[in-house]
This record gives structure tokens, sequence and C-alpha cells, in this order.
């Protein structure tokens, strides 16, 4: 509780922390709306629901190559603050767009605010490690999940309520001003000039194609060298899944199983025990991660939440599906807090944002192809439990996994950290 205290009073990282709350939940309620004005217009075409989670994490692998290396070798304060703002006025054409009832068009805004908020990421997590210290990397982790749980807790249920109250229409423009708001805290943040431009000072023209070329190989090298890092990083391919899944699968289970007739007042209920899940997972992450190794919560939280979403798909109740959730839920803080917790402790910071230029693009990637999977073979060739079976599976696979391979690579990492700390 201390450490949080002392993380809120550093008024950079507290207005860092509000711009990721007011970006994440407006953002919920604009994609949120949108999903269900696509069910409510398409409803014979639940393949438009899937488009829609898949213009957010699609236009990722357009851009991945750049995205680390503008954070790296550019002002980062200057990127995130960018990046918000450009969203915002795109989610005004996107507001005209759904005016004219131009389908093409609207998934193509969705694409381009896809493709600028993945420069968003790798910036944000750039600063945030440069402002803190180790031991408090943890506890924003914690908060970044307290922020997450909140706007699942109230962003769906705002989302619906302002698709019913004033429209797909006004719920897009709360979505614009939630960016431009976010924006603003990030331009009134004070980061020193070594924290914004750690490889020193340059500008756009001197990003030339081989020199981007070279820096993202060199992410990669890093990666590659570093055995712990790397196999965390490839753990993102499941949790592209599991976003993949959950993003689509729970409407798609009450809509088509469970409640098919007030699917859309039970999403709303369903929001709030997810969101209170998550709530109650990341205070249990949080004091966890002082007590627990990261690997032992990492993966027993992956088993717990991959046995409650196969659970979740044999059921026949909606209460007794809430309750399966609600073990998801408390599970996920856990996972994103020891992932969290942990990269930032074994990354040099000159090589912050193209370690998370890497990790997004593999994430978004499994998450592509996960809703293209979806959209492609449901429902006419799978059931909507088999999705479930899916993201749960995968779930279980990569628990085990970690099981065999991170105490191992932990021990070496700590190793050679106390070998360079004695050679220097």
């Amino acid at each position: 509780m201390k450490t949080m205290i002392s993380l809120l009073k550093n008024r950079n990282y507290l207005k860092l922390f509000l711009a990721s709350f007011t970006s994440q939940m407006g953002g919920t309620i604009g994609i949120t709306a949108l999903m269900f004005y696509l069910l409510d217009q398409y409803s014979k075409q639940p393949s438009y629901a899937t488009m829609t989670e898949l213009m957010l994490s699609l236009p990722t692998l357009a851009v991945f190559f750049l995205v680390g290396v503008f954070a790296d070798r550019l002002d980062r304060q200057l990127i995130a603050k960018n990046c918000d703002w450009v969203c915002a006025v795109l989610s005004v054409l996107l507001f005209f767009a759904l005016v004219m009832d131009v389908m093409p068009i609207v998934f193509m805004l969705l694409f381009l605010r896809g493709a600028v908020k993945s420069f968003f990421y790798p910036a944000q997590s750039s600063i945030v490690q440069g402002i803190l210290n180790e031991k408090e990397y943890p506890t924003a982790a914690g908060l970044n999940q307290m922020v997450a749980s909140l706007f699942v807790l109230f962003g769906s249920g705002i989302g619906i309520f302002s698709y019913w109250a004033i429209g797909i229409e006004g719920a897009i423009l709360i979505d614009a001003l939630s960016f431009l708001i976010s924006g603003m805290l990030i331009h009134f943040c004070n980061i020193s000039e070594d924290i914004r431009l750690p490889n020193g000072k340059h500008s756009f023209k001197d990003l030339k194609i081989l020199l981007v070329l070279s820096d993202f190989k060199k992410g990669l090298i890093y990666i590659k060298k570093h055995k712990l890092l790397l196999c965390l990083v490839s753990g993102f391919i499941v949790f592209g899944i599991l976003n993949g899944g959950l993003s689509v699968m729970q409407v798609f289970i009450l809509k088509y199983k469970l409640s098919p007739t007030n699917y859309e007042e039970i999403s709303i209920i369903l929001g709030i025990v997810f969101g209170s899940g998550v709530l109650a997972g990341s205070f249990l992450a949080s004091s966890l991660s002082h007590k627990l190794k990261l690997q032992t919560i990492l993966i027993l939280a992956l088993l717990t939440a991959g046995g409650a979403t196969i659970i979740s798909s044999l059921v026949n109740s909606v209460w007794l599906y809430m309750i399966c959730t609600a073990g998801v839920a408390l599970a996920i803080p856990m996972i994103n807090v020891a992932i969290g917790g942990w990269i930032p402790k074994i990354i040099d910071p000159k090589m912050m944002g193209r370690v998370q230029g890497c990790i997004n693009p593999l994430m978004m990637f499994s998450q592509s192809l996960t809703l293209l999977f979806i959209a492609s073979f449901y429902p006419v060739i799978l059931t909507v439990e088999s999705l479930f079976w899916l993201v749960g599976g995968c779930l279980i696979l990569i628990g085990f996994l970690y099981m065999l391979v991170l105490p191992r690579f932990s021990a070496s990492s700590v190793n050679k950290t106390a070998n360079q700390i004695v050679d220097s």
C-alpha cells in the first residue's frame, strides 16, 4: 500500500495513470457500442462484430517494424500524446462515416486508428519504465490492472447505456473526447530528456529505412539472446489468443446459447461480474507480487484461467457461466502483473521501445489470427463451445510449458546479473 501511495504522489506517473484510464474507458465505450450496433443492424452477419475487433488488432502487423524504433529514437512523450490526438480526429471521422452508414469507411477508419494506437504503447511503457524504480514495477502493473478492471467494470455497461440513450454516434463522440483528454494529460507531464530521448536526439528525417530495419533487427537479437525474455515474449502468442477470443466469444455465447432474447441486459451484468473479478484480482495480484515469485503467480494464473474458460463452455446456466467468468477474471490480472512487473526489470531502458515493438505485434498477430479464424469458421464449422476449448486449452498448455522452463531460465538470468555486477 505504501508503494502504491508513493506511486500516486509521483505527478508524472499520476498523469500517465489518468491518461491511460481516460483513453481505455473511452475506447471501451465506443467499441462496445459499435459491436452492439452491428449485432442489432446486421444480426445475421456475426462476422461484422468480429471484423470490428479485427480492425483494431490487424493494423499492428502493418507497422510492427516501425513502432519500437520510433519509441527508442524519437521523443517518447511526443509520440504518446500525438497518438491520442490523432485517434481523436479519426473517431470524429468515424462519427460521420456511421452517420452516412458507409461500412467500408467505418472499417478503414478503425484500421487506421489501430495503426496509430500501435505507436502509443511502446512509447508509454518506455516512459513509465524511466520514471519508476525497479521495486515499483509490480505495483505499477497492479495499478494498470485496476485501470483495466475499472473500464471493464463500467465501460461495457456505459457503452451499452450510451448506445441505448444517445445512439452509436454519441458513443463515438465520447470516444473522441476521451482521446483528447488523454493526450492533454500526457502533454502536461514533465519528463526529463534522458527518459524521452534515451538514445539521443533524432529527427524523423534521420530514420532512414536501413536504420529502421537495423534497429528492429537489434531488438530481435536482444530478445533472442536473453532466454528468459524470449520465453516470456513467446507467451504473448497465447495472450493474443485469449484477447481475441474473449473480445467476441462472451457476446456470442450469450446471444446464441445462454440468453438469446435479453443478451444485451445480461452482458451488462456479465461486464460488472468480470470487472469486479479483475478488480479483485488486481488487488490480490499486487499483494501476492511481494510474497510469491512472479513465475509462481504467472503459472498458477494461467492454469486457473484456462481451466475456468473450458468449464464455462460446459454450463447451461447464465449464473454458472458468470461464476466461471469470475474465475477467469480473477486470474487475468495475475498474469499481467507477473509479466508487467517482470519484463521492465530485465530490459535495458535503451531497448525498451524495440522490445515492446516486438511484443505488441506478436500478440496482435495471434489475436488477429484468432479473430480471422472465428470469422471464417464460426458458426459454419465451429460451435461456440469449441471457441472456449481453444482458448482454455492454449492457456493450460503455456502454463505447463512455463512450469518446465521458467525456473531454469529465471535462475540463469539471476546468476548472469550477479556476474555482471561482480565484473563491474
